[in-house]
């Protein structure tokens, strides 16, 4: 039976379906905890849609892989955006994309983005504030300039509703503490972001600390063997998300697989493995 929430490929939402789909997301962080299985290609997303997610997110690093190329602001702004068309054509969602750094220093490259990813169906985005992996991050005032430009490109573009997460990566990289965090979130608050995204914090009392205080709904990422959707949604976290962690699952099934076909010479179904027919239902509106 094809998934409720399977659409074809080739549809990517108008611009009113595309409106109410960001305004639905922007509900689903208002209302509660929004929880967000990253995807990384359109068949990861529609099967996440299947088993009840309300949004789609994607990863930038699955997104790479998938595409053979290492994470960490790799890929270039179109082959991002025909990712986030093809993701966003797969499923009756709101889809929020991973955009890295924007794909360009500049708020002109920010904009542009915006506006190509706008175009390709995305409800919402990612911005992060990293100039490279590891670090620098970019001056405050810079970054909060880039998220100038991206929220006055998606009102150009005819989505002023559009979700900008904003990311920091002051605690994925060791670069300061609470208190620099609520800097970013106070500056990137004035200019129009949506959300704070605070990747590698996750102590429980640091994020109950920075909830209280930040001016924008705070994001996590989850990882394995860490807290559960419970315990940071107890500490004020708004949106949950896993970054690659799905993409990593789903490349170690594979791996296995291919080593016991190799070795042994028998393959061996693993406990509730998706049938052909399953995964094909998916797309049978395509």
């Amino acid at each position: 039976m094809t998934s409720p929430a399977a659409a074809p490929l080739s549809a990517v939402p108008s611009l009113p379906v595309l409106r109410e789909r960001a305004a639905r997301l922007r509900a689903l962080v208002a209302d509660g905890v929004l929880v967000l299985p990253n995807a990384w290609d359109a068949g990861s997303a529609a099967v996440i849609a299947s088993v009840g997610a309300a949004a789609i997110a994607t990863t930038s690093g699955g997104v790479s892989w998938s595409l053979g190329r290492g994470d960490g602001q790799r890929l270039d702004r179109a082959e991002a955006v025909e990712v986030a068309r093809r993701v966003a054509a797969a499923v009756d969602l709101p889809v929020t994309v991973d955009a890295e750094g924007g794909y360009g220093p500049k708020p002109d490259d920010v904009a542009e983005t915006v506006r190509a990813l706008v175009g390709a169906g995305a409800a919402g985005v990612n911005l992060e504030d990293s100039v490279a992996v590891g670090g620098p991050l970019f001056a405050v005032a810079d970054q909060a300039e880039r998220l100038r430009a991206a929220r006055a490109a998606a009102a150009g573009a005819g989505l002023p509703e559009l979700v900008v997460n904003a990311r920091t990566d002051v605690f994925l990289f060791g670069l300061g503490g609470l208190d620099d965090v609520l800097v970013r979130a106070e500056a990137y608050a004035e200019a129009g972001a949506d959300g704070l995204f605070v990747p590698g914090l996750l102590d429980l009392d640091a994020l109950a600390a920075l909830c209280a205080r930040s001016p924008l709904p705070v994001n996590a990422m989850a990882v394995a063997g860490g807290p559960t959707v419970a315990e940071l949604a107890a500490t004020g976290v708004r949106r949950v998300s896993v970054g690659t962690s799905l993409a990593q699952f789903a490349y170690t099934a594979a791996r296995a697989g291919a080593a016991e076909l190799l070795g042994a010479g028998s393959l061996t179904e693993p406990a509730g493995a998706l049938g052909f027919g399953e995964v094909d239902a998916l797309f049978g509106r395509g």
